[in-house]
């Protein structure tokens, strides 16, 4: 074979072998999708009527901005009776721990020594020197009758010897009655002096002194740590009460929950709106991302991926982005989904999250993700 023959086939087994690699390779893999980012519907959980809007749609916020405020009909009203309630519990629980205070202490103890005075005086019995003028008064009781019974013999005599009346004899008979009976009261009295107090008075008055020992006791211990407890159960079910409303009339102010612009809002002062309804959307500029799917037999990402990113606003530009989302479950090509490899009847949802050019992109912009592949 000549020179130029072997050059030949050396040609042309080139040319077939370029013709083969073209044929067969994989070009870089670029898929489309759109720019988005996350809607946040903000609102109020007590609705109410719309007393000031704050912000445009367009506006910028961050958080913790004024959005909407409510109005707040009689929740101040409804506030002022909670706090009055939590202050009586919190007093009532403030008297019972601290107990009784030391003049009413006293003052149950002092009844309580009063009782036990009158039961050691009732012990003791009356005095020698009582029953001495007892006995002295019975002896004077007894001259008495003596002296009456001597007026009435001797009126009888009189009487009878018709010296003196009859009324004088009367005089002298009820005399000497009154006299028998001063003498039979002043006996009694020294028979109850000499027997001294009796038992049934003696038991009562000791039973009215373990009573009033029993409350001074109770008085020195204070209150029983349940009924404490109580109160300070109430006194919680109060604050608790009270931090409601004050959650209730927080939720008047709707604030933005982040930064973030807003998208939407249909609002005016009178409006009515309901409780756990959205008011207005924010659109939170934190973090964008491209929804984009690939085909099933280009599956070739994971995540972390380092990728480039290109819009049609700045046409040449790539961002960078990292994939962040590979869906687990195929599902179909959806209809706006466009990319230069012929289309797969499954595909795979990405998301490919930007780290740069967020202060440029915009939601809802037509993106390309090249997907370089392995």
């Amino acid at each position: 074979m000549t020179l130029r023959a072997i050059a030949l086939v050396v040609l042309i087994a080139a040319l077939v072998t370029a013709l083969w690699v073209s044929q067969h390779r994989t070009g870089p893999l670029v898929v489309s999708g759109f720019v988005e980012a996350d809607e946040i519907r903000v609102g109020s959980r007590v609705g109410g009527r719309v007393l000031a809007v704050r912000v445009k749609e367009g506006d910028a916020v961050e958080a913790g901005d004024v959005l909407v405020e409510l109005e707040p009909f009689d929740l101040a009203e409804q506030r002022a009776g909670a706090a009055a309630r939590l202050a009586a519990r919190r007093s009532e629980h403030d008297e019972l721990a601290s107990g009784l205070r030391s003049e009413e202490i006293d003052e149950v103890r002092a009844r309580r020594d009063g009782l036990a005075a009158r039961l050691q005086d009732l012990e003791a019995g009356p005095r020698a020197q009582e029953i001495a003028a007892a006995a002295s008064r019975v002896a004077l009781a007894r001259s008495r009758v003596d002296l009456a019974g001597q007026e009435h013999e001797r009126a009888k005599k009189l009487t009878a010897g018709n010296v003196a009346s009859v009324e004088t004899l009367d005089r002298a008979t009820s005399a000497l009655h009154v006299a028998q009976a001063s003498l039979d009261v002043a006996e009694q009295e020294l028979a109850l002096l000499e027997e001294g107090t009796r038992k049934e008075t003696i038991a009562q008055a000791r039973a009215e002194l373990a009573a009033a020992d029993a409350t001074l006791a109770l008085a020195v211990a204070g209150y029983r740590e349940e009924k404490i407890a109580q109160a300070a159960a109430l006194a919680a079910a109060a604050e608790a009460d009270l931090a409601a409303i004050d959650r209730r009339i927080a939720e008047l102010t709707v604030r933005a929950p982040g930064s973030g612009s807003v998208e939407a809002v249909d609002l005016r002062p009178g409006d009515l709106v309901g409780p756990d309804a959205p008011v207005l959307s924010l659109q939170d500029n934190s973090e964008l991302w491209v929804r984009a799917y690939v085909p099933e037999n280009r599956l070739t990402v994971t995540l972390g991926d380092r990728v480039s990113v290109g819009v049609d606003a700045w046409p040449g530009e790539r961002f960078r982005g990292r994939v962040g989302f590979v869906a687990r479950q195929a599902e179909f090509t959806p209809r706006n989904v466009q990319t230069p490899e012929e289309r797969s009847k499954q595909v795979f949802r990405i998301k490919v999250f930007l780290e740069d050019g967020l202060d440029r992109l915009r939601p809802g912009m037509a993106a390309d993700v090249y997907l370089e592949e392995r």
